[in-house]
């Protein structure tokens, strides 16, 4: 079978690669992908700037297919099931924190960037109907780090005003989709005039051009401030997010491109008893959870541009300049 494999090399990185096609073991299925999705993830990986680099591995979080076989001690019943696949592996018994055996489908497991992949029983949960392949890839990995951010973490809550950083990544794109579900006033940033308009049309109240040097005054002045900012970079932007919270406002992280800021003003904080959360991908519950409130609310993700898998190294590309708006999508 083809699959994109991580490979040692002077040239690149990643390499479309003929290998032999899997054979699921006792607990595990066959998954026959009919569409697999690309997430930052997949090119820090490639950069070699993720942790536990592990080569001759199949790279991939997010798919969606049909059980092909299944292996000892699973029920003939799941064959044909048409499924998407749950990327948590061994988060472990407690609910607030993952374990130390953590680690994500897609390295240092083999993972979906490929026509078939090997995942035990317990990873896959029913596709959602309404969804179309390409949706359902799109949404695992995304979905599960923008829902325990804006729900188990943010505790959002219907007409709070929420913020959403950097309206052009996927997580973030899906946070805002859940945000409105959730019946809030949702509100985002972005460097791209034209990622704003988008959100816009899609419901969003207002959107603020974070390269504008005014941008915190106008945001304070348009919303009088934020209950909850769901963010992913980091860095000294979060006084930023300071100065614009409510009072005890939640101000919720899954990620720091931007790196560390060199300050945080914590006499801010805690006069306004404003709270700076940190968030993961998820546990397994709230992957259940996550594809109820897409089934309940008839949620989409955003595609950006859909692809044969024989194109993934101009996806990887694509994705590392940052102009997509949406998931790219591959289809094996």
């Amino acid at each position: 079978m083809k699959a994109l494999l991580l490979i040692d090399s002077e040239d690149d990185y990643i390499k479309l690669l003929d290998v032999d096609k899997p054979v699921p073991q006792k607990n595990q299925i066959l998954v026959r992908l009919k569409a697999a999705a690309l997430n930052r993830r997949d090119q820090w990986i490639r950069q070699g700037m993720y942790p536990g680099i592990q080569f001759n591995t199949i790279l991939g979080s997010d798919g969606a297919g049909v059980v092909e076989s299944v292996g000892d001690g699973v029920s003939s019943d799941l064959i044909d099931a048409e499924v998407i696949i749950n990327p948590n592996i061994s988060w472990g018994e407690n609910p607030k924190a993952q374990s130390p055996d953590y680690h994500i489908l897609g390295m240092p497991t083999n993972g979906t960037l490929a026509e078939y992949v090997v995942v035990e029983a317990n990873r896959i949960q029913q596709k959602p109907s309404h969804l179309s392949w390409e949706e359902a890839a799109a949404l695992p990995l995304g979905g599960l780090t923008a829902y325990r951010a804006l729900f188990t973490q943010g505790h959002v809550a219907p007409k709070e005003n929420v913020l959403i950083s950097g309206a052009g990544g996927g997580v973030a794109q899906l946070a805002f989709l859940f945000a409105m579900a959730a019946g809030a006033n949702v509100y985002v940033t972005s460097g791209s005039r034209d990622k704003l308009e988008k959100c816009l049309g899609l419901g969003a109240v207002a959107g603020f051009n974070y390269k504008d040097e005014h941008w915190c005054k106008e945001a304070l002045k348009t919303t009088g401030g934020f209950d909850l900012v769901i963010d992913s970079a980091g860095g000294d932007q979060l006084n930023d997010f300071v100065k614009m919270m409510k009072p005890a406002g939640r101000i919720v992280f899954y990620g720091a491109t931007n790196g560390m800021p060199s300050k945080i003003d914590m006499f801010r904080m805690f006069w306004n008893q404003v709270t700076l959360q940190g968030s993961t991908m998820g546990n397994d519950q709230e992957f259940e959870q996550m594809l109820e409130l897409v089934n309940n609310n008839r949620i989409k993700p955003i595609i950006d541009s859909v692809r044969p898998l024989d194109e993934v190294i101009s996806a990887f590309d694509e994705m590392k300049a940052g102009k997509q708006f949406g998931k790219l999508v591959l289809r094996p």
